[in-house]
């Protein structure tokens, strides 16, 4: 029986519900920047925690003239070389794409691409544009193929029928091809870790793909964000509880730029997960946003304090 959240937690950015002290994580370094290319995507999912669909315009196509400016705010910050990595939606939908890429790779930065590796992703343009970034880019592009369970019936029953099979298609041709590939799946179709990768493990083998199942970084099972679960706020004292250090959290390494429909210009936001939460955008230039954070949200707790996970590998 699902738990609904107690309606006074979350409330308060400095304290929980209980008065004491909310924990908050500062900005330590940027490790990863984060682009959402738009919200649109060739399918819908059942639980898609950023609403995407083909017809979701909530973010819009990102340009070359919305990236420049933070490729170029990471020079003068003196950040180096770090991880771009593009998210939707589905990346491939957006026709500045493959421009998009090459303008991170030019600049020195690794790429890391969020896709289902359907349609969008196979068509011949797109497959052009990635051959050419891999023969001149080499070794600095990973793909991040979404597959939610290691069956038809388990992904499907997420992301319609056949989706799996479109998918496994564009993941042989990324594996034939030398492309860097990691898998990302969902907890929530599996028993536990140990089965969901022996169940991936067996995926992998039986078609080649290099993937090393036992490697969190390059099978990613990713936790579910149901807002109304019920979770426990977490405290300045839950670190040393959980004997968990606030470094390791997403939003002291990465923040995400996005471009709402209507607004003049793209924006940065803390967090990639909570993306329609008004508290979680910290202004429109990276300088801005480096300012503590304050947990105060289940996401959060469920899926970062908790669930150990992060967006990036």
């Amino acid at each position: 029986m699902t738990v609904i959240i107690n309606p006074e937690k979350f409330q308060n950015p400095k304290v929980t519900a209980k008065g004491e002290k909310r924990a908050q994580v500062f900005f330590k370094t940027l490790e990863t920047l984060w682009f959402n290319t738009g919200s649109q995507c060739n399918i819908e999912c059942a639980n898609c925690y950023i609403a995407s669909s083909p017809t979701a315009d909530h973010f819009i196509y990102l340009t070359p003239e919305d990236m420049a400016p933070y490729l170029d705010e990471i020079e003068e910050m003196n950040l180096g070389k770090i991880e771009i990595a593009f998210t939707g939606g589905e990346p491939y939908l957006n026709p500045n794409a493959i421009r998009l890429s090459e303008m991170a790779l030019e600049r020195g930065h690794s790429l890391l691409v969020l896709t289902n590796a359907m349609k969008p992703m196979m068509r011949p343009r797109v497959q052009a544009g990635l051959l050419d970034l891999q023969n001149r880019f080499p070794g600095k592009m990973t793909l991040r193929v979404s597959l939610d369970h290691f069956t038809p019936d388990g992904h499907d029953a997420e992301r319609g029928n056949g989706s799996f099979d479109i998918a496994v298609k564009g993941m042989n041709w990324l594996t034939e091809n030398g492309f860097a590939t990691h898998i990302a799946g969902r907890a929530m179709f599996s028993e536990n870790d140990v089965v969901a990768r022996a169940g991936y493990s067996t995926l992998i083998k039986g078609h080649g793909w290099k993937v090393a199942a036992q490697n969190p970084g390059q099978l990613l099972l990713f936790p579910e964000m149901d807002e109304q679960v019920d979770v426990p706020e977490i405290t300045v004292a839950c670190w040393s509880i959980l004997d968990v250090h606030p470094d390791t959290m997403m939003c002291a390494t990465s923040r995400m730029i996005v471009r709402r429909k209507g607004e003049p210009r793209a924006v940065v936001l803390a967090c990639t997960l909570l993306w329609d939460d008004p508290q979680f955008q910290t202004g429109e230039a990276l300088k801005e946003s480096l300012g503590a954070v304050a947990l105060n949200h289940p996401h959060c707790a469920k899926f970062c304090v908790l669930g150990g996970a992060s967006c990036s590998a």
